[in-house]
């Protein structure tokens, strides 16, 4: 237990005297001394240097050993896959991107994220044996009962009932699976806007619309994985969608989605360019949260938008009643601090309970991010326990 303060106290710190160990930990000089001197033969602590500029003499600093663990994360979307490396610090030390476009097999699934995992583990310049552990972030969610993959019809290739296992036999390290808004909230709530929170909701809003649940502290994934699939809500202001799965849409996603953005520009009479929604959508947002008043229609889209989002979300803080509620993904990030506030007072006036609403603030690609912390929490686990 004393081992694994001092090395969770070396992560969070960067180095730390003997000294500093001690008192941050309650050890006297002696046991702190022995600790140090025993993870620093277990190759998990380095010396890198002494104190300086002090009265007395300099003492000497230790850091966690980076190179003592490497953990892996990949995002996939149906364009591309980007895959990273991190040391069990945290740093990314080596990251690749593989572009995917197509219609694929599942055979060509398993060569594709072998092969972004590997340029990733090249650019750290590592071997794969060297990588402790993978997590891969999806849309959608693979049943825990069958395997498949569910709630992801746009991700071609990934729906085959054998695909987790030739993954397995394809990769030497320990495979993880986790619904990529999932990872998003838990790079969240170790890095950015939902630390220290234990009830949350993240709404990601970006080619798609979904959202994380977090309940005392864990993700609520559900019974088949679906829980926070919330772009399937029926809501109003839109037609009741049937056969959701088949359309891979429903009435939230086509009121809130990014999609709907462009096609509110339009009937305010804003022009919008031939190109992906989603960028649109982004692009128009944030003109608007720059406050043109010399165009008051992107007001009125900030106001739309805005009166949108609380729609959906006021039927999700009905239900969970959450102490926090995220704003995270491209298009929402591209409205800001104006776009917030707009969906909170929105939301106050739809909604019993009042959630406080912040913008995420995880700057690297959150889902990648959130595949990494949650590899390397388990990596840790492993490395870090002395007592094996």
């Amino acid at each position: 237990m004393n081992d694994r303060a001092a090395l969770d106290l070396l992560l969070a710190h960067g180095t730390l005297s003997r000294t500093r160990i001690g008192k941050l930990t309650g050890l006297s000089k002696p046991t702190a001394s022995q600790l140090l001197a025993r993870l620093e033969a277990a190759g998990l602590v380095v010396a890198t240097g002494t104190t300086e500029g002090r009265p007395g003499p300099n003492a000497q600093l230790y850091a966690v050993n980076a190179g003592a663990a490497h953990a892996a994360g990949l995002d996939v979307n149906p364009q591309r896959i980007l895959a990273a490396v991190a040391d069990i610090t945290g740093a990314t030390v080596g990251r690749f991107e593989l572009p995917t476009p197509g219609r694929r097999s599942a055979d060509s699934v398993v060569t594709r994220v072998t092969d972004a995992l590997e340029g990733a583990v090249k650019a750290a310049g590592l071997a794969r044996g060297d990588v402790h552990r993978v997590v891969i972030g999806t849309p959608g969610a693979f049943d825990p009962s069958t395997g498949r993959l569910r709630y992801a019809s746009h991700l071609p290739g990934w729906h085959s009932p054998t695909l987790l296992d030739e993954l397995a036999g394809a990769l030497p390290m320990p495979v993880e699976y986790e619904n990529d808004v999932n990872l998003a909230a838990v790079a969240e709530q170790r890095l950015g806007a939902a630390r220290g929170h234990d009830d949350f909701v993240l709404l990601w809003n970006q080619e798609g619309l979904g959202a994380s649940l977090v309940i005392g502290g864990r993700l609520h994934r559900g019974f088949t994985g679906g829980a926070g699939e919330v772009g399937f809500l029926p809501v109003p202001g839109t037609p009741l969608v049937r056969q959701v799965v088949k359309a891979n849409s429903g009435g939230f996603q086509e009121l809130a989605g990014a999609q709907s953005v462009p096609r509110l520009a339009r009937g305010l009479g804003i022009e919008t360019p031939e190109q992906p929604y989603a960028d649109v959508a982004a692009a128009l947002l944030t003109k608007a949260a720059a406050g043109h008043e010399d165009d008051p229609r992107l007001a009125e889209l900030l106001r739309l938008f805005a009166q949108r989002l609380a729609t959906g979300l006021a039927s999700v803080t009905a239900v969970l009643d959450p102490e926090l509620i995220v704003l995270a993904g491209g298009v929402t990030a591209a409205g800001g601090e104006p776009l917030r506030a707009l969906v909170q007072a929105e939301l106050a006036e739809l909604a019993a309970s009042r959630p406080r609403l912040v913008v995420g603030e995880v700057q690297e690609n959150p889902v990648l991010r959130g595949a990494l912390e949650s590899a390397l929490a388990t990596t840790r686990d492993e490395v870090f326990d002395t007592s094996r």
